[in-house]
Parts: C-alpha cells; sequence; structure tokens
C-alpha cells in the first residue's frame, strides 16, 4: 500500500512559468500531505512524493499540464506519447531565430497571403509528415539539449522524423497575423509546422503564441489554475483525482 498523495491533477500553465516550476509547486503540497498521511502499523512515513508532468511546455505557452503524484509518475510515459490539441497563434512575412517570440526576427517578404492562400496550403500538412526539429528544442544531440548548444552558438543538426497532424484548422485570419487549431501527435513540433507553413507559402513565419488544449482524454476545460490549485490544497490536501492505472508487467 503507497503511502501519501496518489493521482494526478490538470493544471493551466500560465504564461511565463517553466513545466518545472509547476511541478514545484505541486511537490511542495504534496510533502505537507505526506507528513498528515496515516502511516499503517509496521511501515515508516516516505521521506518523499514523487510528482512528474506528461510533456513539456515552453515557458512562453500556457495550457494544459497533466501532474502526476506518487504511483501514478510511473505511466508517465504512457501519457507523454498520448495526442495533443493545441492552438497556435502565427505571424507572416518574418522568421524567428527561435521559431517564436523570444528570437531575432528577420523580414522575409512584404507580400500580402490572403486567406485563401493559406487555407490552400494546408492539406500539404495534414495526415503523416516528417519535420526538422527546431534547433531551439529539447532534443538531445550527443547526450546534449539542442537549445544549450544553439544558445552556446554551436551548429545543431537535427535529423527529420515523422510526426501526424489529424486536423489543422485555420481559426483566424487578418494579415500578417493567423490562428489555426490543430490535433497531433505526440512528437509534433509546432514551431517546425508554422515555419513549414510560412516556407510553404514563401513568405516565412513564426509562432506568436501557444496554447495546448488536451492531452490524449484530459481536456484544458477540467484544468485549475495555479491559483485555484493553491488555494484547494491550503490545508494540505491536493485535490487530487484518480484513473485506473494497469498493473506493470
Amino acid at each position: 500500500m503507497s503511502i501519501g498523495p496518489q493521482g494526478y491533477v490538470l493544471v493551466d500553465k500560465p504564461h511565463g512559468w517553466t513545466s518545472f516550476d509547476v511541478v514545484a509547486k505541486i511537490r511542495g503540497r504534496a510533502k505537507q500531505a505526506l507528513k498528515t498521511a496515516v502511516v499503517p502499523e509496521g511501515q515508516t512515513r516516505p521521506k518523499h512524493v514523487k510528482v512528474g508532468h506528461t510533456g513539456t511546455l515552453d515557458p512562453l505557452a500556457t495550457g494544459l499540464l497533466v501532474i502526476l503524484v506518487g504511483d501514478y509518475t510511473k505511466r508517465a510515459i504512457e501519457l507523454t506519447k498520448a495526442d495533443k490539441t493545441y492552438q497556435v497563434s502565427l505571424r507572416l512575412g518574418q522568421t524567428s531565430t527561435t521559431g517564436d517570440e523570444e528570437g531575432e526576427k528577420a523580414d522575409v517578404s512584404d507580400r500580402p497571403v490572403s486567406r485563401e492562400q493559406f487555407e490552400q496550403v494546408l492539406p500539404k500538412f495534414r495526415g503523416d509528415i516528417v519535420q526538422t526539429p527546431p534547433i531551439y528544442s529539447a532534443m538531445k544531440v550527443n547526450g546534449v539539449r539542442a537549445y544549450k548548444l544553439a544558445r552556446e552558438g554551436k551548429e545543431v543538426v537535427l535529423e527529420p522524423r515523422p510526426a501526424r497532424i489529424d486536423r489543422l484548422e485555420l481559426t483566424k485570419f487578418d494579415y500578417p497575423y493567423a490562428e489555426f487549431e490543430a490535433d497531433v501527435s505526440s512528437g509534433t513540433y509546432i514551431r517546425s509546422l508554422v515555419e513549414d507553413i510560412g516556407r510553404q507559402l514563401e513568405t516565412g513565419a513564426y509562432m506568436t503564441d501557444l496554447r495546448r488544449t488536451r492531452v490524449g482524454a484530459f481536456r484544458l476545460e477540467d484544468a485549475l489554475t495555479v491559483e485555484q490549485l493553491l488555494a484547494q490544497s491550503d490545508d494540505g490536501n491536493l485535490p487530487l483525482q484518480q484513473l485506473t492505472l494497469r498493473p506493470q508487467r
């Protein structure tokens, strides 16, 4: 029998926070809950509670984080591989060294693109595709994160990899800005998708905003803000939910 908090909690990660920031907040509350947990006779209270997430969001991104606590962390890999849904904003006409707002911008084209032209290229990216991860990504090159090498000014060469986009729908267009929603397989790089769309349009593009709204069966509308989470766990009891965990082989 496991001692201490066990379960998962859905969190709406705010802008500017790292995924680890959210994990650290929940770990602190989990430690409080562990102190008051009932310990069966003959067992020892553990010193730590495992807390993890099922897929990183960049600090500039917002949206759904699935946080696992206790024995639920054993299923992190399975949930990390789940399909995801994103709301994406982008700017046409320029590129960014990082593929997003943080990088240095460069003008590519001032030729206006129409909504119809934008929609015409989207079918090229639906279904099974191949994309090259951005150099400012968490991919490892000889054991080192690609973004770390890139920030040190070192050359980063990443191999193309398969991805799948089940749905790609333009939701707003006001040149040079556009927004779309995408249902994608795990491992799909949205920044690369945006850059590839800009390349196809011959105007360049970079991502201006990213919000994750789904991870597998988990939905953003069921998530708590960090403020709500802290308020509900102020008494030392985390608002954890439960799911059926298959026995490990």
